[in-house]
């Protein structure tokens, strides 16, 4: 047999097809088991992860330690908020009480009705006093700009001596308890004088215009 008859015989037609086999199933191989990932890299990237949780983790706290820092202060800032709202009208009732004494009877030197007067003007100032230790503090607006915030206008007064929406009048005290209002001032507010350039340039209303509105 010669060289040619066993290239191209049955024989030669099987070795190609085993050949043909044996490099399919190594590229089978090498396609079913990729390469693995470098445990160094698998590692870094872990360390990256918990090292985010750690620091989300770590604000979360602080944020708590905040919050309840505020709130442990406002409960000690305003915890007698009700109460001393309560103690105003003990206090306003003291005041109609000394506007109640007309002043012919002040004036008359009686001793009787003057250590009356005085008692009762020592037991508001007392009242007020007390307030004042516990973070309750009394307005004065009287000359200052109408502010809504901490001021309700009643009425206005014409008076053109007098920058536009100045307080003018008090017509029941108001009180703050820390930085919130425990109970705005009643006040009449000037009307007719200039205009405050902040109120000209902002189109500010009246603050009656406003309270109707």
């Amino acid at each position: 047999m010669t060289d040619e008859t066993t290239k191209t015989g049955p024989d030669a037609t099987a070795a190609d097809t085993s050949a043909d086999f044996a490099q399919d199933a190594a590229e089978t191989v090498e396609t079913a088991e990729p390469s693995q990932p470098d445990p160094v890299e698998l590692l870094k990237a872990e360390n990256g992860e918990l090292r985010d949780r750690y620091l989300r983790l770590a604000a979360e706290m602080d944020n708590l330690r905040r919050r309840t820092e505020r709130d442990v202060k406002d409960a000690k800032s305003y915890s007698v908020a009700s109460f001393a709202r309560d103690m105003l009208s003990v206090a306003d009732n003291l005041r109609r009480t000394l506007d109640a004494i007309p002043a012919d009877a002040r004036a008359s030197g009686d001793a009787g009705l003057n250590t009356l007067i005085e008692g009762v003007e020592m037991t508001e100032r007392s009242m007020l006093s007390a307030l004042e230790r516990h973070g309750v503090r009394q307005l004065e607006p009287v000359g200052q700009k109408f502010d809504p915030n901490f001021h309700q206008a009643m009425f206005e007064v014409p008076n053109p001596e007098v920058p536009n929406n100045t307080v003018v009048q008090v017509v029941q005290a108001g009180f703050v308890i820390g930085d919130r209002v425990l109970r705005p001032a009643m006040v009449g507010v000037a009307k007719g004088g200039p205009k405050i350039v902040e109120n000209a340039e902002q189109g500010a209303n009246s603050p009656l215009d406003e309270k109707d509105a």
